[in-house]
Parts: C-alpha cells; sequence; structure tokens
C-alpha cells in the first residue's frame, strides 16, 4: 500500500468533489494520507477529515505563509487542538523566504515555538523550507530533540546530510519527476532508504506526465518510479520501503 504523508485535502480546491476522490484512493492502492495545515481553520477541517475516514492522518499547524494572521493566542490554540488529538502531527510549520522576505524574524519566531509544542507533545513536526535553507536548519538546532520530516526536500546534500545525522526523514514530491531535477535526485540517491518519504503536496506539484492538471494522492506511483530507478529497487520495494518510513514516523499500524 502507499502512503502519501503530504497531501492537503483540506483545501478549496477539492470543494467540489473531495470526497468521491477519497473514496476511490483503497482501489488505488493508497492505503494512507496524511494531510497537513496552514491555520487553525484548516487545522481543525485535518482532524475532522482524520475522524471521518480512518486512513487519514491530520497535522495541525501555521504555515509560514499564513503568520501575518497569527493572533496571540494562536500558539495556543494549535497545542490544545493537538493535545485533544494525540494522533496529530504538527505542520505544515517552517520558513518560506520565496514570497514574503520582510517577516523573516516573526517567521523564525513561530517555526521555533511550534517546533516546541512538537517536542513537549512528542510529536513529528511536518517543515516548509523554501529558499529558507540556512535559517531551517538554524532553527531546528536551537530546538533540541525535535525530530519529523522536511518537506518537498530541495536543500543541498550537505543539508540532507546534517538532518539525516539528527534522524530528520526527508519528503520527495513531484519535483523528482522534472526535467531540471539534477540536485534533488542527487539527494535522493544519497538519502538511505530508510529516511525517504513520498508526497504528492496534492493539489499542488503535479507528477509529469501530468504536469498542468490537479494533482491527487492516486499519482504517487509517478513518484515511486523514481525512487525506485534511482535506487535500483522495485516499484513495488519503493512503496513497501516509504510505507513502513511513514509509519514509524508517524504511527499507525503496518
Amino acid at each position: 500500500m502507499i502512503f502519501d504523508t503530504h497531501a492537503h485535502y483540506n483545501s478549496s480546491a477539492f470543494a467540489k468533489d473531495r470526497d468521491s476522490i477519497l473514496c476511490a484512493m483503497k482501489s488505488a492502492g493508497v492505503g494512507r494520507i496524511l494531510i497537513p495545515s496552514e491555520d487553525f481553520r484548516t487545522s481543525a477541517y485535518a482532524v475532522y477529515l482524520s475522524e471521518k475516514y480512518r486512513f487519514i492522518s491530520a497535522a495541525v499547524g501555521w504555515h509560514p505563509e499564513e503568520i501575518r494572521r497569527c493572533r496571540k493566542d494562536s500558539m495556543a490554540e494549535i497545542r490544545a487542538l493537538a493535545i485533544q488529538y494525540p494522533g496529530a502531527a504538527i505542520g505544515e510549520i517552517g520558513l518560506d523566504y520565496y514570497w514574503d522576505k520582510d517577516n523573516k524574524e516573526e517567521q523564525k519566531k513561530y517555526f521555533r515555538a511550534q517546533l516546541e509544542i512538537s517536542v513537549e507533545l512528542h510529536r513529528p513536526a511536518i517543515v516548509h523550507d523554501r529558499e529558507a535553507h540556512g535559517d531551517t536548519l538554524d532553527v531546528i538546532r536551537s530546538v533540541p530533540n525535535c525530530m519529523g520530516v522536511l518537506h518537498c526536500f530541495s536543500g543541498s546534500k550537505e543539508m540532507a546530510a546534517q538532518l539525516l545525522e539528527k534522524g530528520w526523514y526527508l519528503g520527495f514530491d513531484g519535483p523528482i519527476t522534472y526535467r531540471n531535477n539534477r540536485k534533488q535526485l542527487e539527494v535522493l540517491q544519497y538519502c538511505p532508504l530508510d529516511r525517504i518519504l513520498v508526497e504528492t503536496d496534492s493539489p499542488y506539484l503535479t507528477p509529469v506526465p501530468l504536469r498542468g492538471k490537479r494533482n491527487d494522492s492516486r499519482n504517487l506511483p509517478y513518484i515511486l518510479q523514481v525512487v525506485a530507478d534511482c535506487k535500483r529497487i522495485t516499484a513495488e520495494e519503493a512503496e513497501k520501503i516509504t510505507w513502513e518510513n511513514g509509519i514509524r514516523l508517524f504511527g499507525g499500524e503496518t
């Protein structure tokens, strides 16, 4: 079975056909999906979907692109929601300097605060890092014992080595199927099999040959095939290994 460890089914992009898509997952070989969040509203909806569908897990948190909307009690709300739902991871949290460069300190403050919640509650963190590699590593280093995955990893092999040494996982998405993916393929080749997670980031980052269409978890075989080719294993072995990796990090039945 396939484990999509990052898919935004709490997005409005799935408003019209969310249930029909999710009901089709089992027949497509998708056995588990983790839904990350962007703010408190999407966090609550991810939890709702995890209660409605047994194969769905939730993550709660504030995405860096939404940090400007945080209120004084926003971190307390996320912490309380995570306590209420013990299966919830913390995410999608992190830093994004592509869209917003003038609130870096605020982003780092909330990233650190949410990593601290993940450590306090013994939950894995799902980290977003876009054009903020150095600061992302610095914040992770500043929070002892934090653990999780760098979602859609886009850093260097040197950055990957530092994260892997700390026990982190790396997430690989549709971009590894793109033509200009040499850097990510080098990291994928370097990453041990037991630290690889596969993700769609649905509805975004649709893999080749479906680019331009809305993404969903049924497209993960395209990503798994690249993992298999890179690691010189079968697609079935890649599926089994990444399933076990996802269960190891996020919990649940094998």
